[in-house]
């Protein structure tokens, strides 16, 4: 792949150890950059609590979000838009269709959420752009292809065409004047409870490559990649779930969470763990952090802060 924006990247492709990522996501380079405002559009992997509450575990007292993360390296914070905040994300959100993973119409999408953000706003050079993208369009469109309403082909197809659509909407932003965008997609959702309960790894994997991979082939045939810096959360994710116990973690197996949802939840279908239902009474250990997974597919507190940390230093060594 031409496409590598991260000089770390050919580390991660070797799934080398976690001292050498850890190494790849700090530097001691003087950034040129220094953000005045961070701005989060995306899915359950970015929601800071626009309904309420996050895709992982609720009510923890440190930063429990990827975005939190990179924005406290800037000395700033990030806060639900619905709170009169900046990050626009929604949990379960889609790129462009509706209604959202877990089948809510009123969830809006990835261009909903830019568009309301430039109704009454507008971006400035000190603004540092988080988007996040695909999970939830994958695990939509994995279920359309596992209940037969799909081909398992037509999937791989869809989820290649949506990994456009991203393109599009990070294309949209520069054109509305954002200078320094920065996307994560899927991590390899075979890594997740849920892919491993339903003994559908192989599927998972295909299509979440399959999404990565095509979100970095059309990025490559546009002229914005100057502004643009892919963190790669599938290869991070990938790194923990083969050495977990290089962050402190000891259970990648089960969800630290005991929420169960009646209704469709996390879009995996009815009674599954949910995490957004889940806080610190609703755990099944309070040792939170040894484990990885909040419930059977979002990540947990500790997961998040750590991959918002090593983003950062990334985020410092291209700007």
């Amino acid at each position: 792949m031409a496409f590598q924006w991260s000089r770390c990247a050919g580390y991660l492709a070797a799934a080398i150890t976690a001292a050498s990522l850890a190494a790849c996501g700090s530097s001691s380079v003087e950034s040129a950059f220094n953000a005045s405002r961070v701005i989060a559009f995306g899915d359950g992997q970015s929601d800071v609590g626009q309904s309420g509450s996050r895709f992982t575990v609720n009510g923890v007292t440190e930063r429990s979000n990827w975005t939190e993360e990179v924005a406290s390296n800037y000395g700033l914070t990030v806060t639900p838009a619905s709170q009169g905040g900046t990050s626009y994300a929604w949990g379960n959100t889609r790129v462009l269709a509706t209604p959202d993973a877990a089948g809510n119409a009123n969830t809006p999408t990835l261009r909903d959420q830019i568009g309301s953000f430039l109704a009454s706003n507008s971006f400035n050079g000190g603004d540092l752009v988080l988007v996040s993208g695909g999970t939830s369009d994958v695990i939509a469109v994995a279920q359309q292809a596992l209940s037969g309403a799909i081909t398992r082909e037509q999937a791989y197809t869809d989820v290649r065409r949506i990994s456009g659509e991203l393109t599009s909407q990070v294309q949209r932003l520069r054109e509305n004047g954002a200078q320094y965008i920065v996307v994560i997609g899927t991590y390899n959702l075979s890594k997740s409870i849920w892919a491993r309960n339903i003994g559908e790894q192989a599927f998972l994997e295909g299509l979440s490559k399959t999404f990565n991979e095509g979100f970095k082939i059309s990025m490559e045939e546009t002229t914005y990649k100057p502004n643009v810096l892919y963190v790669d959360l599938e290869q991070y994710v990938n790194v923990v779930s083969n050495g977990p116990n290089y962050y402190a973690i000891n259970n990648m197996d089960q969800p630290v969470c005991n929420s169960v949802d009646s209704a469709a939840g996390i879009g995996i279908g009815a009674g599954h763990v949910s995490s957004a239902l889940c806080n610190l009474s609703t755990v099944v250990s309070s040792s939170v952090d040894q484990y990885g997974f909040a419930d059977e597919v979002y990540l947990t507190p500790t997961v998040q802060r750590q991959f918002g940390s090593w983003a950062a230093g990334l985020i410092r060594d291209r700007w």
